[in-house]
């Protein structure tokens, strides 16, 4: 029996192929605490890279499966997100204890906000941890449900196929570059976190303002 890690982009592709992408980006996408801790950029980027294989061997894996596998378990799973947001959301938010789906869930309450229904949907998929927990926060807030629908589907879209074709693109680029997945993983993990720096310094600014309040009161 193979054992197969959820959390390792390649255990998971090298057991199940296209239909573990599916499954992951599903529960990324969709099922809140669970899905908060698969893999998703580091997931879809590399299966790009293994559909164009070598040029020994054949690929391993069918660009086109993957492709509609990765779109089917964005759009579906950014759905399942919003249903479980629409009934009971905030209150599973409330339970859990982890700060870093609760800081999650703010950042995508105030995406929200900021820019708009349509625009946070597409933008929120491009960054991680956001995504799993932006469409249960739209449920939570009642965004309109045909909304939702509709720019969910395309920044699930974008997101997923973008990422593949980037991954295939550079896979039929460089020969052997499959021979490297763990560093392009890596790559990809600290690239897929440069859009949390911005929100990480303006929460800093804000933390010392309050400090500094404080201070000042005392």
């Amino acid at each position: 029996m193979i054992a197969v890690n959820p959390m390792d982009s390649a255990s998971v592709l090298a057991a199940f192929g296209a239909l573990g992408v599916l499954a992951v980006v599903f529960a990324e996408s969709g099922l809140l605490v669970v899905g908060f801790f698969l893999p998703g950029d580091t997931l879809l980027f590399p299966a790009g890279v293994l559909c164009a294989g070598s040029a020994q061997q054949q690929p391993r894996l069918a660009l086109w499966q993957v492709l509609v596998c990765a779109a089917i378990g964005a759009v579906v799973g950014g759905q399942v997100g919003y249903l479980i947001g629409r009934h009971g959301g905030r209150a599973l938010l409330a339970r859990t204890r982890s700060g870093r789906v609760k800081g999650a869930a703010a950042r995508a309450e105030r995406l929200l906000a900021r820019y708009g229904h349509g625009k946070a949907l597409v933008i929120g998929r491009f960054v991680p941890l956001l995504r799993t927990v932006l469409h249960p926060v739209a449920g939570a807030l009642g965004v309109p449900a045909r909304t939702f629908t509709l720019w969910q589907a395309v920044g699930g879209v974008l997101w997923s196929q973008t990422l593949v074709l980037a991954g295939y693109t550079l896979g039929a680029s460089v020969p052997h570059i499959d021979d490297y997945l763990l560093l392009l993983v890596a790559v990809v993990i600290v690239l897929s976190l440069l859009p949390l720096l911005p929100e990480a310094r303006r929460a800093r600014r804000a933390h010392r303002a309050r400090r500094d309040r404080r201070d000042s009161t005392r």
